[in-house]
């Protein structure tokens, strides 16, 4: 039946690898599918596509968005997301908008204080790319300000700190209304990265079902095999289909192979086949 990967970055947002060298590596491994899901962006999308098109990768058009829930970051990913909806492209653009900002604040600070931080630099000539942090980290290594990529996020990037501006989010109910309204499948990403016990775990994704979330990742590189199966349960519980990925950067995570995870990811061609029927 084959395996999949609906998890996936590239340097249209935070990974290393062009949206093309995604799916060409994904066609290595013998993926039959990868959904593209960079953060707060679709720019990468029809590139994707593109080579896709010249292989046997099934390519699934995503996002990942932002958003906070009682003071927690949490990300919601959408899977076949219309990039011809009017509509779902306005607010993306306003997001990167907002995005853009900030990245202007943070360099302007870089500056201010005689750093060689610039906007041509963190793009390193893409120019469609969603600067994150990890474009940041990266430079002010290239630039010797710091040793390594944990350095630069330790002495520069914590957020609130002096270089580093909070970034702003919107909240899960804007998010998946986005994904509802452009006929998307909404899923709450990796949720145990966010520390918040399974009762709150329950709690935001029972909130969130309300709204409209039709998936929760239950596979993931940084589920171990009793969370997953935890996690499947309560997706039973609230009717949510699994959904899972590696969450792959490329070079930024080096730990992380696509499709594999850190080694335990195989992820069955069949959770997308049910995610397909659900949509109709």
């Amino acid at each position: 039946m084959g395996y999949i990967d609906l998890h996936v970055h590239s340097n249209a947002s935070d990974g290393t690898l062009s949206p093309a060298q995604v799916v060409e590596l994904a066609a290595r491994k013998g993926l039959k599918a990868i959904a593209l899901t960079d953060h707060d962006t679709v720019a990468g999308i029809r590139e994707a596509k593109e080579a896709a098109a010249r292989s046997d990768v099934e390519l699934v058009p995503g996002i990942e968005f932002s958003c906070v829930w009682k003071g927690t970051e949490i990300h919601i990913l959408g899977l076949f997301v219309d990039l011809e909806d009017p509509s779902f492209c306005r607010e993306v653009d306003a997001l990167k908008a907002v995005r853009d900002e900030r990245n202007t604040e943070m360099i302007r600070r870089f500056q201010a204080d005689g750093m060689d931080i610039t906007l041509e630099g963190l793009k390193a000539g893409k120019p469609d790319t969603v600067i994150t942090r990890a474009h940041f980290a990266r430079l002010l290594v290239e630039k010797g300000y710091a040793p390594t990529l944990d350095g630069a996020f330790k002495k520069y990037l914590q957020y609130g700190g002096r270089y580093c501006i909070r970034k702003e989010r919107i909240d899960p109910e804007k998010a998946i209304e986005i994904l509802v309204k452009d006929h998307a499948f909404p899923s709450l990403a990796h949720i145990m990265q966010y520390k918040l016990g399974w009762e709150e775990d329950r709690k935001l994704v029972a909130y969130l079902k309300e709204l409209g979330l039709q998936g929760l990742e239950v596979y993931h590189s940084s589920h171990n095999a009793s969370q997953s199966i935890r996690l499947q349960d309560l997706a039973v519980r609230y009717g949510l289909l699994p959904t899972g990925g590696s969450d792959f950067h490329g070079a930024n995570k080096p730990d992380i192979q696509i499709g594999v995870g850190r080694g335990g990811l195989k992820l069955s061609y069949g959770l997308l086949e049910d995610i397909k029927r659900a949509r109709g």
